[in-house]
């Protein structure tokens, strides 16, 4: 399938409702299966991603219902033996991994192509080294694996994925020795690792994070009822969108007290020369017809982020400098190269580094792009299918990792102002 964007063809304002979070979601997935009694969430997403979760507990004998975006997880025995399938879903397959270690019986875990292809070996390492018997191939899925974990101290590398990092944080309490994680080498994604403990926390753990480590006491997670708020990474496209066009666009219950750390998307926007109107529970962007600027910028924390500003740069007065996430080259695509290589499809001067990208402003002729099987590079071409016609995007229903109606919203937000 192929979709063909409609550029703005004049300046519009209009209010988009975000889905939750997926990494909010899964986190308080994982932290109401580790509960004794029922929690609900709700605002849940409805993307790939949440469904493998929902899917992959089920799969482990936890009474999942959903109700629109509203689901009870209800969870009053042990894990029982399963197989679960992540699909494409990373966070999920590695969430679920340290999830089935804890259990005392044999649960496989596999997961479609290019996510076997995606690391894991450094979870899996940590999680034997706490007492898992685990079968993998080559490092990566599909694994067999059974617990349970006595707990205590492990060293995991910090800069491959905070995923692992994460993972294992979210077992910790319930491990009879509790954890202790020692970070090896700078962690990426810090933000990640913070949302974590702020999702735990809501369930009613507590975990102390210094440098270099992780310390989490064996503790009883609280069933409870938690609202998911809208995705960050999401937000980023129509608020993009908004400074690539000279339009205004807001996001509501998405502002400064969100607990995502990609919601920096609104000091990048900033950076970049649009207008920023943002309180606690909402935020406004419009470009008010100045040229956006380029910047140079360190992404580590928030490398979701990086196709979006990518994208955004194309259109800059002067050149942006992406550094420091070679190691998104690992995610559902090469978040680099692919990304270099369908930009430099519009014409745009696109420098591959190995940490980064560097983008020069040039002028964009419309062309079909490839999305990779990488959601986020398919909502970050409609940031310039917005302003350079005849922009074409193959296999657009990829969008259904993380925003399933993201091309009905978006088709909405612009006509509709």
């Amino acid at each position: 399938m192929t979709l063909w964007c409609t550029p703005v063809e004049r300046p519009f304002h209009s209010t988009i409702r975000v889905p939750g979070s997926k990494s909010i979601a899964n986190r308080a997935l994982i932290c109401a299966a580790l509960s004794e009694g029922r929690s609900t969430l709700k605002n849940l997403p409805d993307g790939d991603d949440t469904r493998a979760m929902l899917s992959g507990l089920q799969a482990l004998g936890i009474e999942v219902t959903r109700s629109g975006s509203t689901a009870t997880v209800f969870r009053d025995a042990a894990l029982q033996s399963g197989e679960i399938h992540a699909e494409l879903a990373g966070t999920t397959s590695r969430f679920l991994t340290a999830l089935a270690a804890t259990a005392g019986s044999s649960i496989s875990i596999d997961g479609h192509e290019r996510l076997r292809q995606r690391p894991i070996g450094p979870l899996l390492n940590a999680l034997r080294s706490l007492g898992a018997q685990i079968a993998d191939h080559d490092g990566g899925l599909p694994v067999s694996i059974q617990g349970p974990l006595r707990g205590g101290a492990v060293t995991i590398d910090a800069t491959t994925s905070s995923q692992f990092i994460s993972a294992l944080m979210m077992i910790g309490p319930v491990l009879p020795e509790g954890l202790h994680i020692t970070l090896q080498g700078r962690p990426i994604s810090q933000p990640y690792v913070n949302l974590t403990a702020s999702v735990m926390e809501l369930f009613g753990v507590s975990t102390d994070i210094s440098e270099g480590s992780i310390g989490i006491s064996p503790q009883e997670y609280s069933a409870t009822s938690v609202t998911i708020e809208p995705d960050a990474s999401s937000a980023s496209y129509p608020l993009a969108i908004a400074a690539a066009t000279g339009s205004t666009v807001t996001i509501e219950d998405f502002g400064s007290s969100s607990l995502q750390g990609d919601k920096q998307i609104i000091d990048i926007l900033r950076e970049m020369n649009a207008d920023i109107v943002c309180t606690s529970h909402s935020t406004t962007v419009t470009s008010n017809g100045r040229d956006l600027v380029g910047i140079d910028i360190d992404m580590s924390e928030i490398s979701d982020l990086v196709p979006t500003v990518a994208a955004l740069a194309c259109f800059a007065a002067s050149t942006t400098r992406i550094r420091g996430v070679g190691f998104i080259r690992n995610k559902e695509s090469d978040r680099i190269g692919d990304l270099a290589s369908e930009l430099s499809k519009f014409g745009a001067k696109v420098v591959e580094h190995d940490d980064g990208l560097t983008i020069t402003p040039a002028e964009l002729q419309g062309t079909t792009v490839d999305t990779h099987d990488d959601h986020r590079l398919a909502m970050a071409f409609s940031i310039i299918g917005a302003r350079v016609p005849g922009t074409a995007i193959t296999d657009p229903e990829v969008t259904s990792k993380s925003w399933p109606s993201y091309w009905e919203d978006l088709n909405e937000l612009i006509l509709i102002s």
